[in-house]
């Protein structure tokens, strides 16, 4: 099959666990809860299409396109790393060649092969998803963001990551699955400040939930 990225970069990760981590963003085309189009806002199956503020229409990104090959597409992941890192000595984990595959919804097209591409030349693969789709194996870390109508099929992983308040994705829905780190984001549109108040009370009364920022978008990066 052929991948359709909407871009690619290397930079630190801005939101969850990991936040603050060098890292690939291998960001595919697509989403299969609304169309990205600023049109389609009121028509996506899910809420996200009220406030989703991710471009991932169309392969016309920093170093997006079409590939035709895992091994291809792995290879130029690989080169943003290299290229920005070098020969940069391992002294932890935390400092592991990582790609974050997110989209849209990398799910439509992140298959084993791909993994495994990722994989044979050095990443740590972390996926970022609505969870409404089956993950290939493989995956290393599994970052879960439930979107409120839309049935979530990954109940499992690392990092449950829910951006908070959603009508119909209230906490609770989420508090017994099976992650590792619970995440609370606030939803970032013109109430944002009500709802990083609220986040934070809904934290220091629920600790099980730890307090998510989006720490690109204070510092200046993609």
């Amino acid at each position: 099959m052929a991948y359709l990225v909407k871009e690619l970069f290397f930079t630190l990760q801005g939101e969850g666990v990991q936040a603050g981590r060098a890292a690939v963003f291998l960001r595919f085309a697509g989403c299969n809860l609304w169309s990205g189009r600023h049109e389609d806002r009121g028509d996506g199956k899910g809420q996200c299409a009220r406030w989703c503020d991710t471009d991932f229409v169309g392969i016309d990104g920093t170093g997006g396109g079409r590939f035709t090959t895992s091994t291809e597409l792995a290879q130029v992941a690989r080169g943003f790393w290299s290229s920005a890192v070098g020969a940069s000595p391992l002294r932890s984990h935390w400092s592991l060649p990582l790609v974050v595959c997110t989209g849209g919804e990398p799910l439509l097209q992140l298959d084993e092969g791909l993994v495994q591409a990722l994989s044979a030349v050095g990443f740590e693969v972390a996926v970022e998803t609505n969870g409404t789709l089956a993950l290939p194996r493989g995956i290393d870390w599994v970052c879960v963001s439930p979107k409120a109508g839309s049935e979530l099929r990954v109940r499992c992983g690392d990092e449950l990551k829910l951006v908070y308040p959603q009508v119909g994705a209230e906490p609770e829905r989420f508090e017994r699955l099976e992650f590792r780190h619970f995440v609370l984001q606030p939803l970032d549109d013109l109430s944002r400040e009500d709802h990083q108040r609220a986040a934070v009370r809904y934290c220091l009364e629920h600790p099980q939930w730890r307090l998510g920022l989006q720490m690109h978008k204070l510092v200046g990066l993609r």
